[in-house]
């Protein structure tokens, strides 16, 4: 039987991070640590879904649930049959990837087939703010080659406008974070347009998507909360051009490689994201990342504190993590 224990963490941020949905000070987190019988372990961290309810104490509450299920020769697979999507599973999953990685010596990338892996470019996210605040985060951020700009009903072209006049050479990503209506959409787009924005992401609320058929949109769109595990994958294509992957959503790498190739049969394009956390739960998306157009894995650039060793980022540009700290 492997053996799984859990600790609950807080992190804090470097300053008080708003979006259309919430403004937070600190990440709380699960880690969770298997051990096989020959005393390696393998460890994984999860924020979990907060808009779906998760907290790290009811991730450890469903862990403990299947604890006695998690047996040596545990895989993967096995764990999509044991738990629903979610953080609970995001973090066993990426434990046991790391667990085995251990007990073997083989590289995680190596044994789920992948390419070796190469350093990324990610956005850096600039929360919501007043002018002020937006103008200084943007003139902070002036070295990064991509910002993804957090967005709601009310702030949105000026927000974009404010950035682009700091960052005049910067790629944009805006995040409406489902706070907008059709009807907004449509009448923004072409300022977004102007302003040179490439990728507008999660515009309408989950569960309202049909509003999009039909939109001939100049810019790309994006789901985000509309997509959660590979069976959500159907039901956006055609109305988005991509698909952003969390581990914390889709329950962790095993699902999350299978949604890049159910993506790529219905012609979506990919992005991986994140739930903010420390560079342990980056590591796992990190590969993720190498099949994606749009990488957004700046958790730890918004801490105070992270691991060690920790994911090294140059200006955007993230390095390839050490198999010390995961994988």
């Amino acid at each position: 039987m492997i053996r799984c224990a859990t600790v609950i963490e807080r992190w804090e941020l470097l300053e008080a991070f708003a979006t259309a949905r919430d403004s937070i000070t600190h990440i709380p987190v699960l880690v969770a640590t298997l051990t096989g019988r020959g005393g390696q372990r393998g460890w994984a961290e999860a924020a979990g879904v907060d808009y779906d309810g998760e907290t790290p104490q009811s991730m450890a509450a469903e862990i403990a649930r299947v604890a006695p299920a998690l047996h040596e020769e545990l895989s993967g697979e096995d764990l999509l049959g044991l738990l629903p999507p979610g953080g609970a599973r995001n973090a066993l999953d990426c434990a046991l990837w790391d667990l085995r990685a251990k007990e073997s010596g083989i590289a995680v990338w190596q044994a789920a087939g992948l390419r070796p892996p190469r350093p990324v470019l990610t956005v850096l996210t600039i929360g919501l703010g007043d002018e002020a605040d937006t103008r200084r985060k943007a003139r902070a951020a002036a070295g990064y080659p991509m910002l993804k700009l957090k967005l709601d009903a009310e702030r949105h072209l000026d927000v974009v406008r404010l950035v682009r006049e700091e960052c005049p050479d910067a790629r944009l990503v805006v995040d409406a974070n489902q706070a907008w209506t059709r009807a907004l959409l449509e009448r923004l787009l072409p300022g977004l347009e102007e302003l040179a924005v490439e990728l507008v992401e999660q515009p309408l609320p989950r569960g309202e998507d049909a509003a999009l058929d039909g939109l001939r949109s100049p810019l790309p769109l994006a789901a985000d909360e509309s997509c959660t595990d590979r069976h959500s994958l159907a039901a956006l294509a055609g109305r988005y051009q991509y698909v952003n992957i969390k581990l914390d959503k889709c329950g962790g790498l095993t699902e999350a490689l299978a949604m890049t190739r159910e993506a790529a049969r219905l012609g979506l394009g990919l992005m991986v994201g994140n739930m903010c956390g420390t560079s342990l739960a980056m590591a796992p998306s990190f590969l993720v990342a190498q099949a994606c157009r749009y990488v957004d894995l700046d958790g730890p650039l918004l801490q105070r504190l992270d691991r060690d060793p920790p994911i090294r980022f140059d200006s955007g540009l993230m390095q390839v993590p050490e198999r010390a700290l995961w994988g």
